[in-house]
């Protein structure tokens, strides 16, 4: 087994312990959406703390979940180009990505922590969770993306080009 391929093993068992959070949080956005449910609408009793710690869990939600759970065949791209094209031009499709994304969160990831670091003196309304606590995560999104877009790169320049598209293994075409 090369080292890619011990790599990207531990990747993906670090991806489905990616899953099981990102459920949890999820399941933990539930639960206070029912709650705000039933206070507002049963016991005529609406509550923010609910609505304000749904909110909170989306956006760790999304950015967690694109950051690790989300894999780079799921994400969007122009499938005209892609479909038609052979494993090289897929490799360098893959690298003019990776090049361009890797330079553009470097490029922004000062700016963000200073941004994210200045929020420390906001606080949420009825929790009062501080919003450079809440965003985070989006350091951790930029950071991975980075991370992701690196290991793409490498993998494109060791000769393993990306999946081809597959009629047969479509989504939902949404």
């Amino acid at each position: 087994m090369n080292w890619l391929t011990r790599y990207a093993a531990q990747g993906e068992w670090l991806r489905r312990r990616a899953e099981n959070v990102l459920a949890m949080l999820l399941l933990l956005m539930f639960a206070a959406f029912m709650l705000q449910i039933v206070f507002r609408y049963l016991l005529n009793w609406p509550i923010g703390w609910t609505n304000e710690i749904s909110v909170a869990l989306w956006i760790w939600i999304v950015l967690f979940g694109a950051a690790f759970v989300v894999r780079e065949s799921e994400e969007i791209r122009f499938d005209l180009f892609w479909a038609g094209a052979g494993d090289r031009a897929r490799r360098i499709m893959v690298l003019i990505m990776a090049v361009a994304l890797i330079s553009t969160f470097a490029l922004s990831l000062p700016a963000v922590i200073d941004y994210v670091m200045f929020m420390q003196v906001e606080k949420t309304a009825y929790l009062k969770i501080r919003f450079d606590w809440l965003y985070a995560i989006y350091v951790v999104f930029v950071i991975a993306m980075i991370v992701r877009y690196l290991w793409l790169g490498i993998q494109a320049i060791h000769g393993k080009a990306p999946e081809a598209y597959d009629p047969t293994k479509a989504g939902s075409g949404v």
